[in-house]
């Protein structure tokens, strides 16, 4: 139960990091003169163009969820999980490796900076690693996953080719060309790909599919995939939990 606190605080904490990471970055977006959007609100609007935007919002939604105690089991959350965490990774890496230098920062944008790229990557990643919850990865949960950088990808080629505008320079035809763009995206595809497949086969090694419920407040249902489950918040009878563990052939 102690345990239980413990991550649900943590989880707590990184919603909260990236929900102030937010709030600092849009009145900072809102302000900046000059580029492509000439309206605050269409600066603001344009920031869902931003990978890292994206991530953070799905890192944060996540953990509210499982703050709350309402995350619930299902193939749907998994991919949330799965999509954010490993969204967030590439965020971090691919910042750190070819974004950090490119702008000078000042005030709130460069708390914002902080938030959204260095301490969120590090609580999302740290908070799976320590507090899990284990048993909702798997195959297939990967390959939902890899819709989100799929549909981020079109949509960011298809707007940009419309409007002129890209992100980040590494997407940009007029920088790379498109056989830079595609080479890019490729490198990053594969990052993507091996950060999640390393996150489900952590996931399946150290899952503990029979832990007691009071740990998330959620059922637990018997299926290794981890579907379905009531949210009824109640501890399971330490007899019934016996007798699901041996027709389950787990220990």
């Amino acid at each position: 139960m102690q345990a239980s606190k413990i991550a649900r605080a943590w989880f707590g904490l990184t919603a909260l990091v990236v929900i102030a990471g937010l709030a600092a970055q849009i009145p900072v977006s809102a302000g900046t003169t000059g580029g492509t959007f000439h309206t605050p609100m269409g600066r603001v609007a344009n920031l869902l163009a931003f990978f890292t935007i994206d991530s953070n919002i799905l890192v944060g939604v996540g953990s509210l969820l499982l703050a709350l105690g309402v995350a619930g089991r299902s193939t749907l959350f998994g991919v949330l999980r799965l999509t954010g965490l490993v969204g967030i990774t590439v965020t971090g890496v691919v910042f750190q490796v070819a974004l950090a230098d490119l702008y000078e920062l000042h005030g709130w944008a460069v708390f914002a900076d902080t938030m959204l790229h260095k301490v969120s990557p590090l609580m999302c990643v740290a908070g799976w690693l320590l507090f899990g919850p284990r048993g909702q990865l798997s195959w297939r949960v990967l390959w939902w996953s890899l819709l989100y950088p799929l549909a981020w990808l079109a949509v960011t080629l298809v707007r940009g080719a419309m409007i002129g505008f890209y992100p980040y320079p590494f997407v940009d035809p007029g920088i790379n060309g498109y056989g830079g763009v595609a080479f890019n995206c490729v490198l990053i595809g594969v990052l993507f790909i091996g950060l999640a497949a390393a996150a489900v086969g952590f996931d399946r090694t150290f899952s503990r599919r029979d832990e007691p419920d009071e740990n998330w407040g959620w059922e637990r249902s018997s299926s290794v995939e981890g579907g379905g489950g009531g949210m009824d918040g109640l501890a399971p009878d330490p007899a019934e939990s016996v007798e699901r563990i041996r027709d389950a052939g787990t220990y």
